[in-house]
């Protein structure tokens, strides 16, 4: 292992990730109310231009009346983007009247580790006013040429961040790439169009101690197609996916949970492990197949993921 060592910045349960729009707020309470492990109150794309103002207001008033953290829910608000006008009143607003009831930013189509500092440093000023308990994470959207170009970098920000998203649909946009569907694949491309770039994504991540999440899927009329986007994603290391719909919540939740087949095979694994070491042995056979550290790593990252969905279990019953 490498004297250089990142480990993981903060530690959420992030298997399902539900946009809603602040210009809705009619959704609000069945967001609060379904399964989502985390929540994030649009302002960006899923809200036109002459409702900004209005949903701003939707949010700081539902942040401050609805009991989300009580639900068990890990609240987020996606700003617009730095090169909007709206930018900076949506930081300046929604955390001075609500920024203790509130995670995490998203911050879209960020492009260069600048475009969090800006952020960044806004909430260090509010938060030395407001005098809040808790530090405000900040996750990027990483959904244009920029930003993929520059993903090590933006992973690398020292500073809050928390997570990278991979914001498919902008994406292709920025790429000029051709789609059916939003996250979707093109049968005219030999493969998964999206697999480099959600590799290149995810090693960053892990490289520097981000959760790595990906993004939309548009084919609400669609699960297998969601499930085989969720699945990709799941092999490759992700551990959690967008619902753009509460269709999707489900999906996401069960894809990104470890079965309890998985479960239990990781605890013979660890167990296995401990008893060939208190032999000298630094290896061992389980089922007919050899198992060392890098299989207790693994183990490891099954046993955590389930504790955690057991604690927000707990949490919500509570």
């Amino acid at each position: 292992m490498s004297h250089t060592l990142y480990n993981l910045r903060k530690a959420r349960l992030h298997r399902s990730e539900l946009a809603v729009p602040g210009s809705n707020p009619a959704m609000f309470e069945k967001a609060l109310n379904s399964e989502a492990d985390y929540i994030f109150l649009d302002l960006e794309d899923a809200v036109a231009p002459p409702e900004k103002i209005n949903a701003r207001a939707n949010i700081i008033k539902a942040l401050k009346e609805m009991d989300w953290r009580g639900a068990g829910k890990t609240m987020s608000i996606r700003i617009n983007g730095l090169d909007t006008h709206y930018m900076y009143r949506d930081v300046v607003e929604v955390i001075e009247e609500a920024g203790e009831f509130i995670d995490t930013i998203l911050v879209p189509k960020v492009g260069v580790p600048a475009d969090l500092y800006m952020v960044d440093a806004m909430l260090n000023q509010i938060e030395q006013v407001k005098g809040f308990e808790h530090k405000i994470g900040l996750e990027a959207l990483i959904e244009t040429a920029l930003g993929m170009a520059n993903v090590e970098d933006i992973a690398k920000y020292p500073n809050r961040i928390e997570a990278l998203h991979f914001g498919v649909a902008d994406y292709a946009a920025s790429l000029r790439s051709r789609t059916v569907v939003i996250g979707g694949l093109n049968p005219d491309y030999p493969g998964d169009q999206w697999h480099a770039s959600l590799t290149r994504m995810l090693v960053a991540c892990r490289s520097y101690g981000l959760r790595a999440i990906d993004g939309p899927f548009g084919g609400i009329d669609d699960p297998e197609g969601y499930i085989l986007s969720a699945n990709r994603a799941a092999a490759l290391g992700y551990e959690g996916k967008w619902a753009i719909h509460p269709s999707q919540i489900k999906m996401a939740n069960e894809v990104f949970s470890p079965t309890a087949k998985e479960v239990e095979k990781a605890e013979r694994m660890v167990a296995a492990l401990r008893e060939a070491e208190e032999q000298g042995k630094g290896a061992a056979s389980l089922d007919g197949k050899m198992i060392d550290a890098a299989s207790e790593r693994m183990a490891k990252n099954v046993l955590g993921t389930n504790d955690a969905i057991k604690a927000a279990a707990a949490a919500r019953k509570g």
